[in-house]
């Protein structure tokens, strides 16, 4: 078992990384000082799966397990099925003292998190990550969010944690789409900060995609503990925190284009691997480092070419709409070599498109 903080918002809250850590959840309210009611959110996929140990573990601690569980998919995280959630807090009588627990993967982190937000204009909030990609991703450092519309994530707060709780045994259960989903994630953050990391994904993917306990649990706990050291330094994402959206202005286009029919590390995959081509254009980084991230992405069995059937036309406009926006111009985080990003601000719109239209699978 591995253990991290992160230190946000003057509060420091504990990462806990490793097989098994679900069974520590009733034990960390107790630690938190909680005594009466936990909300367990969840979706009927998960549930199944982990409920019965949850609320084991919160009953063992002294505490009353209330489950509110929903239907799986990206469609939940919506305003929509928050206000289902206030009406069950609303009816069950929840206070502000009342602690919500996202079990589950990133739409429950997302929506749990942005209800912890709103309801009483603040509850506390653990979170319990079930997929790699929430793991590594959504469920560090504080950022909440349900869609609106075709964006994502559009709508939201920070409301940081004051726990996360990672078991990887967690991730045996899941499909090797989704095992790649937050392989891109790992491999984006290994990419914009940490060469040996890197090194190590290259060495090791094969053990990681065979879900080798070890090899899990050192990809979740070193991509962990590198996004939770980015948040530290900007909680608020107004200048380093930029850094983690590597391929994800573009993702998220692609990810839009495709009525997310493509997942998010899919879209982030190919976001990279453009990024990089951009920046390869631009001369900011050579070949062999470019392709060294496009073939760790294909290992990890991730697209990195754009579908022919995408238009890209709705990508540029998803694009265009980005919430990095500054001051209307697209930001770029932009590759200069394996373990290191800039942020750029004045890349032209007509180098942007050629690029991304150089990137289909039909080019």
């Amino acid at each position: 078992m591995r253990t991290t903080h992160v230190w946000c918002s003057g509060n420091l809250y504990r990462l806990t990384v490793g097989p098994g850590a679900l069974q520590q959840t009733g034990e960390e309210l107790r630690r938190l000082g909680f005594r009466s009611t936990a909300v367990v959110v969840t979706d009927e996929t998960v549930g199944a799966l982990f409920g019965a140990d949850i609320e084991r573990s919160i009953s063992d601690a002294g505490l009353s397990p209330h489950v509110i569980t929903i239907p799986p998919g990206e469609d939940q995280k919506s305003l929509a099925t928050a206000s289902v959630l206030y009406e069950h807090l609303n009816e069950m009588g929840a206070e502000r003292s009342t602690p919500l627990v996202a079990l589950g993967g990133g739409v429950i982190g997302d929506l749990t998190g942005f209800v912890a937000a709103t309801y009483f204009r603040g509850l506390p909030l653990l979170q319990i990550p079930t997929t790699l990609l929430a793991q590594v991703d959504s469920s560090i450092g504080g950022k909440v969010a349900i869609n609106h519309g075709m964006l994502k994530n559009n709508v939201g707060a920070f409301h940081q944690p004051l726990s996360v709780i990672a078991d990887t045994s967690t991730l045996l259960h899941l499909p090797a789409r989704d095992l790649g989903n937050g392989l891109a994630e790992v491999v984006k953050s290994a990419m914009i900060r940490d060469a040996g990391f890197f090194e190590f994904l290259e060495a090791s993917m094969d053990e990681v995609l065979g879900q080798d306990s070890l090899a899990l649990e050192k990809v979740v706990a070193l991509t962990a503990r590198i996004k939770s050291a980015v948040v530290q330094e900007d909680e608020r994402d107004s200048g380093l925190r930029n850094i983690l959206n590597f391929g994800h202005t573009i993702g998220h286009g692609i990810e839009t284009a495709s009525e997310f029919a493509l997942c998010h590390g899919e879209g982030v995959a190919i976001g990279m691997v453009a990024a990089a081509r951009l920046a390869r254009t631009l001369g900011m980084i050579d070949e062999e480092d470019a392709e060294r991230l496009s073939s760790l992405l294909l290992r990890a069995g991730l697209p990195v070419r754009i579908p022919a059937d995408l238009d890209p036309a709705i990508v540029m406009s998803a694009m265009a709409r980005d919430k990095k926006r500054l001051d209307g111009r697209l930001r770029f985080i932009l590759p200069t070599r394996v373990g290191e990003v800039v942020v750029r601000a004045d890349v032209p719109e007509q180098l942007v498109e050629d690029t991304l239209l150089s990137c289909y699978d039909n080019a």
